[in-house]
C-alpha cells in the first residue's frame, strides 16, 4: 500500500525493546546484586520471584487484547520500563537500595510482560501473513541481540566503569540510567513510527461483556486436554535442573576462588557468558529448529534432552579444577549454552504441540506461564542450597535433578511427524 511503513523500520527495534528489560530483570540483576554484596541465597530467591509476571501474564492478556490498542500498550509499557529503570538507578546509592531496586524491577517486570503480550499481538496484526514467516527470524535475531547487549555489553561497561571509579554503585547507577534512556528513546520512536493497522482497535462493548465467559472457557478447555497432568509435569520439570543452575552458575563465575568460584571480573564475565555464551545459545537454538524440521520432534526429543542436561556436568569439572585459562572457561560455558539452546528448541516446539486447537494462541500463553513457573520455583531455593552444599556438590545435585525430566518424557504423547517441514499439514 502507498505510504505503508516497511517492517524493517519497526520490527528490529520492537524486539530489541522487548528483549532488553527481560534480560535486565532476570539475568543482569543477578550480577548487579552480586556486585553490591547481596548474599547468594537472597539473590536467587528475589530474582527468581521476578519470573512471576511472566508466569501469570495469561491472566491479564485478554485485557491487553480488548482495551485500547496494542500500539498504545507497546509504547506506554516501554515508557513504564524506562521509568522503572530510572528509579532503580537513583535507588542504588541509597541505604535501602535492595528494597527500592526490587520494587523498581517488579515494575519493570510487569510492564515488560505486558509489553510481550502487546508486541506479539501487534506483530500478527501489522504484518501480512506472507511476511510473518520471514520476519519471525528477524524478530528472534534482534531479541537475542538484546540479550547479548544486556548480558554482554552492559556488564562489560559496568566492569570498565568500575575499573576507573572503583565503585560498583557509580557503575550500576550509570548503566541502568543508560538503559532507561534507551527505553525512553524506543518509546518515543515507536509512538510515531509504528504502523496503525485497521484491525488494531479498541474492542466493542459486546466483546468486553463476553470476556469473562470466554476467558473462563479458554482455561477450562486447556485443563481438559488429554493427559493434562502429564503435560503440566513436563512443562514444570523439563528444566528442573537448569532452573537451579541458572542463577548459581553466575554466582560461581563471579565468586572469588577462596569461595569456590572462578573469580571472573565483570568484563570477563560479560565477554564469556554474556557474548560467547548467548551466541552459543542462539546457534544451538537455530540448529535445534533446523534438525526438527528435517526429522520431526519425536526423532530428536531424546538427543535434545541429553543436550540440555548432560553439559551441566561441565560445571562439576569447573568447580573441581577451578581453571584459570579463560579459553577453557569460555569453551565450557559455550558448550553448556549450546546444549541448552539445542535442547530448549524441543521444549518450545512441544508447547506448540500442546497448544494446538481452536484457542492455540491463548493456550500457548498458558504454556509459557507454566514454563516460567518451572524456572521460578526451583530457582527460589537454589541459592540457599548452594550455600549449604558448596559449588561442587551443588552441581552434582543439578545433574541428579535432571532425572525427573527424563522420566516424564517417557510418558508424554507426541505425533511422530510433528515438526517436520515436509509432512502433510493434516498430520499435526
Amino acid at each position: 500500500m502507498p505510504g505503508e511503513k516497511s517492517p524493517w523500520v519497526w520490527v528490529p527495534t520492537l524486539y530489541l525493546a522487548e528483549g532488553l528489560p527481560y534480560a535486565l530483570v532476570l539475568a543482569v540483576a543477578v550480577v548487579l546484586y552480586k556486585n553490591l554484596g547481596v548474599p547468594n541465597q537472597d539473590i536467587a530467591l528475589y530474582t527468581s520471584l521476578l519470573y512471576l509476571p511472566w508466569t501469570i501474564k495469561p491472566l491479564w492478556s485478554p485485557v491487553v487484547d480488548l482495551l485500547r490498542t496494542r500500539r498504545l500498550w507497546i509504547w506506554s509499557m516501554q515508557l513504564t520500563v524506562a521509568t522503572g529503570l530510572a528509579c532503580a538507578a537513583f535507588a542504588i546509592p541509597g541505604p535501602h537500595f535492595l528494597v527500592y531496586t526490587l520494587g523498581s524491577f517488579w515494575l519493570v517486570a510487569f510492564a515488560s510482560a505486558t509489553h510481550d503480550i502487546a508486541a506479539d499481538g501487534f506483530y500478527l496484526l501489522a504484518l501480512p501473513e506472507r511476511q510473518q514467516a520471514f520476519f519471525s527470524g528477524v524478530r528472534n535475531t534482534f531479541y537475542r541481540v538484546a540479550n547479548i547487549s544486556a548480558q554482554g555489553g552492559l556488564i562489560m561497561l559496568v566492569g570498565t566503569i568500575h575499573e576507573h571509579t572503583s565503585s560498583y554503585v557509580i557503575a550500576w547507577s550509570s548503566a541502568l540510567g543508560l538503559m532507561a534512556a534507551f527505553l525512553l528513546l524506543f518509546a518515543v520512536y515507536h509512538r510515531f513510527i509504528l504502523p496503525r493497522p485497521a484491525s488494531d482497535r479498541d474492542a466493542t462493548l459486546a466483546s468486553r461483556k463476553a470476556l469473562p465467559a470466554d476467558f473462563a472457557l479458554t482455561f477450562i478447555e486447556f485443563f481438559r486436554k488429554p493427559k493434562i497432568a502429564t503435560l503440566l509435569a513436563f512443562l514444570l520439570l523439563y528444566r528442573f535442573g537448569e532452573a537451579q543452575l541458572s542463577s548459581v552458575s553466575k554466582f560461581f563465575l563471579l565468586d572469588s576462588r577462596i569461595q569456590g568460584g572462578l573469580g571472573l571480573t565483570d568484563h570477563q564475565y560479560g565477554s564469556l557468558y554474556g557474548i560467547i555464551g548467548v551466541a552459543a545459545l542462539l546457534i544451538g537454538g537455530l540448529f535445534g529448529g533446523l534438525a526438527v524440521s528435517r526429522r520431526g520432534l519425536k526423532f530428536w526429543l531424546w538427543p535434545m534432552m541429553l543436550a540440555i542436561h548432560l553439559p551441566d556436568a561441565i560445571f562439576i569439572w569447573l568447580a573441581s579444577a577451578q581453571p584459570t585459562n579463560l579459553f577453557l572457561i569460555g569453551a565450557g560455558v559455550a558448550v553448556e549454552q549450546f546444549g541448552y539452546g539445542f535442547g530448549f528448541a524441543a521444549f518450545m516446539l512441544y508447547m506448540i504441540y500442546i497448544a494446538r486447537g481452536p484457542h492455540a494462541t491463548a493456550h500457548y500463553a498458558i504454556c509459557t506461564g507454566f514454563m516460567a513457573a518451572g524456572m521460578m520455583l526451583p530457582g527460589m531455593w537454589s541459592g540457599w542450597l548452594q550455600q549449604h552444599l558448596g559449588y561442587q556438590h551443588f552441581f552434582i545435585w543439578v545433574i541428579l535433578a535432571t532425572i525427573p525430566s527424563f522420566l516424564i518424557v517417557t510418558r508424554i504423547p507426541l505425533n511422530s511427524e510433528f515438526g517436520r517441514s515436509d509432512k502433510p499439514a493434516a498430520e499435526d
